[in-house]
């Protein structure tokens, strides 16, 4: 596990990054920031910021420039999801799962699957989502009862999926299944490509979640859907490799979205607390408030440092990413709940209200500790990794 000056040196933003930081800032404000409330308290999906997404480039911008998409790099495409968490979690959640779904493809699919799918994932046309969780197989992935039975050169899927992000708005499914149910544990399963239109695929009923209530989140239904042979994602029984492989790049751009929740909930704090008077000044001007302030910004600064670091080690893939990833993650996403909840004790009883965003910002900043693995988990990795 290597800390060398290097490593830091690498993860620096350049003037593009910061360029880019600006204009994704830019729409995050203009397009995205007036919808939030909405978008929440009618649980509904964030169409304006998908639009505005596509419009700008910044739907899937981690698709490489050969598929027509801009290319952007692992801080790049951080640097997007940041901005856009910071006004709204479920809106962030738009590039942020397309790179979750779209991952598999990138790190293990033939070239005849990345042109195919990752085209129109560029062009904004089809989103992209990923199916790995089951009901009873959440951190223990491998305990996985959905099913994919060869039948000549096409496979049989059948079972289903929970807890699935976007589902219903994405045309594009990676999900994966046991192929060979006698076979080692870890060893016997397979990812595939499963599209909108297949028939026997269908939706559960949306969850009623704490936060994110922009994004969809539904159960995958699999009714002996037949998937042709050219939709398996690399070679039968690397499909939870390649799901692990998955995840420590995207448990990245979770960090970067509790950064950018936390982030939105201390600019909201600071303006509030130079505003309000009580005792004839500002509330800004207490020291007991000063204090919290300052360990919100110092907290939220280490948290920032450690997803760029973890980033720059995502785009080179180094052997240490998943050190990193499980790290940045987990650290960022427990700052993240930490300011926010601190966020609404500074707005005192206004921020126990709906009429400002920061009680949105601490439901949609918990589930960053949940999801791509509970912290819980990322200690784990994170362990064994020093063990190793």
């Amino acid at each position: 596990m290597s800390t060398g000056t290097s490593d830091f040196d690498l993860f620096k933003t350049t003037e593009d990054h910061e360029a880019l930081r600006e204009a994704v800032r830019a729409v995050a404000e203009a397009k995205i920031a007036p919808h939030a409330a909405d978008v929440d308290e009618n649980s509904r999906y964030p169409q304006e910021a998908h639009d505005a997404l596509v419009a700008a480039d910044f739907f899937a911008p981690h698709v490489a420039e050969e598929y027509g998409g801009v290319g952007a790099d692992a801080l790049a495409t951080c640097i997007v999801i940041e901005e856009v968490a910071r006004v709204c979690a479920s809106s962030s959640l738009i590039p942020a799962v397309n790179k979750l779904g779209s991952m598999p493809v990138i790190l293990a699919g033939s070239e005849e699957l990345k042109a195919k799918y990752l085209t129109p994932l560029a062009e904004g046309k089809a989103a992209f989502s990923y199916g790995l969780s089951e009901r009873e197989a959440g951190s223990d992935t491998a305990s996985m009862k959905c099913r994919a039975k060869a039948d000549g050169d096409d496979w049989i899927l059948s079972g289903q999926k929970s807890w699935i992000t976007n589902a219903g708005v994405s045309e594009y499914y990676t999900v994966l299944a046991v192929t060979d149910p006698e076979g080692r544990r870890g060893a016997n399963v397979t990812a595939f490509v499963v599209e909108k239109s297949d028939e026997g695929f269908t939706f559960g009923e949306k969850e009623r979640k704490l936060g994110i209530k922009g994004s969809p989140t539904r159960e995958l239904h699999f009714d002996n859907v037949r998937i042709p042979g050219d939709r398996v994602v690399g070679a039968p029984g690397e499909g939870l490799k390649i799901a692990l492989q998955t995840l420590d790049h995207t448990r990245v751009t979770i960090g970067a979205q509790a950064v950018g929740i936390a982030q939105g909930a201390l600019d909201a704090a600071v303006a509030y607390v130079k505003d309000r008077q009580q005792f004839g000044k500002k509330i800004a001007e207490f020291q007991g408030v000063q204090f919290m302030l300052a360990d919100m910004a110092m907290k939220l600064e280490a948290a920032r440092g450690m997803v760029y670091a973890a980033a720059a080690k995502s785009e080179r893939a180094d052997p240490d990413l998943s050190f990193f990833g499980a790290a940045a993650k987990c650290f960022a996403s427990d700052v993240a709940m930490e300011i926010t909840t601190d966020a609404v004790q500074l707005f005192g009883g206004a921020g126990y209200t709906r009429d400002f965003p920061v009680e949105r910002m601490m439901r949609d900043a918990k589930i960053t500790q949940i999801y791509e693995g509970t912290n819980q988990v990322q200690r784990i990795v994170m362990a064994r990794q020093v063990l190793r």
